[in-house]
């Protein structure tokens, strides 16, 4: 448990079953379970979410997405593991999952089953693609971010490139979140839980719909964003006086009256041809080599200062590692202190929200592998011997019986 870190969350009181893998699951369940909700992820027994165990770029997928959670280890191929998972969905409020299209359905575990027993569940299911021809396909972040154009719009022309992030799998599970949430505030009035779909493609459409929505009112198809046509006059990175870069956006007049005062330029901010926006954006090609001049005369750090101080958009270009000693992220709290599998300790980021002036905060470690089996299970009026016994018989693992 962190510190001082019980606070009255918005969704205390709802307890989670999750059953997830990677990211979008995880996702979603971290978002719900940061709000205050009791999460129960329920891994894979004998070896867990194999989350777990995922080299290069994942390697600290786990530790990250399974925070403030607990861990119950079943193996649901057995009618035992089946019975426990029935057992538990009928005192829980959402059932979150990511599996492959008809996977829980086979495990037992499906909308169907589970809501016949709890008709207040609010069944949440991230997959690929909603309801369709495309329904039954398995579908990866990456893949629908090809499928979609997404891929297409962030890469220089030719050269299709994935984002940096895995912003599709995190997006969906927000969007999971959301329809959950609003699925509650239905349960209210109904009483009635209901199955919440959201899914990686169109969470991708809808991303790249703001280019759709260009290329239906201008008739061209929107160029990839490295090779676009700016709406702004100085809005893309420059080089500084010491090697660094610095990314600078001059979006209003205002702003490109700040900066030509700032740096003493009144013969530019007096040029009747860059007296609009619409103006300079025609004469980029003369004045971003002017811009650049200016610059390249200037260390970063005094570009920054003065930057801050003409309240002009800019951001020195960083990299992920730079965020664990970011001045604004450790004054205002938004890492939290957390331990990663394997023992390393590390700040991360918190949700990116704040309640009554608070950012939700770390009640829970990322979970051992069947580290709460016995805890859950008990509450769930399982008693000590029975709990034991399932897990002599591989049902379940519990913390005891796991070192992982």
């Amino acid at each position: 448990m962190g510190p001082a870190e019980d606070q009255d969350l918005p969704l205390k009181g709802l307890r989670v079953l999750e059953f997830s893998h990677t990211v979008m699951g995880p996702t979603a369940g971290l978002v719900l379970a940061d709000l205050g909700c009791d999460v129960v992820k329920v891994e894979p027994a004998p070896d867990g979410d194999h989350t777990r165990r995922l080299p290069g770029f994942a390697i600290g997928f786990f530790g990250y997405l399974n925070r403030n959670k607990r861990s119950l280890a079943v193996d649901l191929k057995t009618s035992e593991g089946r019975a426990l998972v029935e057992r538990l969905a009928g005192g829980v409020d959402i059932l979150v999952e990511n599996y492959g299209p008809g996977t829980m359905e086979r495990l037992g575990c499906g909308f169907e089953r589970l809501s016949a027993q709890n008709p207040r569940l609010v069944y949440v299911a991230l997959k690929g693609f909603l309801s369709g021809p495309y329904e039954q396909r398995p579908a990866l972040d990456e893949v629908v971010q090809f499928m979609a154009g997404l891929a297409h719009m962030t890469g220089p022309p030719g050269r299709p490139l994935r984002a940096g992030a895995s912003v599709i799998d995190i997006l969906g599970g927000v969007f999971g979140v959301v329809g959950a949430l609003a699925a509650l505030q239905e349960r209210e009035r109904t009483g009635q839980g209901q199955l919440v779909r959201s899914a990686l493609f169109e969470t991708t459409a809808f991303l790249v719909g703001q280019h759709m929505a260009g290329h239906a009112v201008t008739g061209e198809e929107p160029p990839p964003m490295p090779a676009r046509r700016g709406a702004w006059a100085v809005y893309q990175t420059f080089d500084t006086a010491d090697g660094e870069q610095l990314f600078l956006g001059i979006t209003s007049t205002n702003h490109f009256r700040a900066f030509c005062d700032a740096f003493e330029r009144p013969d530019l901010s007096g040029d009747p041809r860059l007296a609009t926006n619409s103006l300079r954006v025609e004469a980029r090609p003369w004045l971003i080599p002017k811009i650049q001049a200016i610059l390249a005369q200037r260390t970063k750090a005094d570009l920054v200062h003065i930057f801050e101080r003409a309240q002009i958009p800019f951001a020195p270009v960083a990299k992920p590692a730079d965020l664990f000693d970011d001045p604004h992220l450790l004054a205002s709290g938004g890492l939290l202190d957390v331990l990663m599998p394997g023992g390393i300790r590390t700040r991360l980021p918190r949700l990116p929200v704040e309640l009554r002036g608070r950012r939700p905060g770390l009640r829970r470690e990322a979970p051992r592998l069947g580290e709460h089996t016995r805890e859950v299970l008990s509450e769930a009026g399982l008693g000590e011997r029975e709990i034991t016994a399932l897990a002599e018989r591989g049902v379940v693992v519990a913390e005891s019986e796991h070192a992982g």
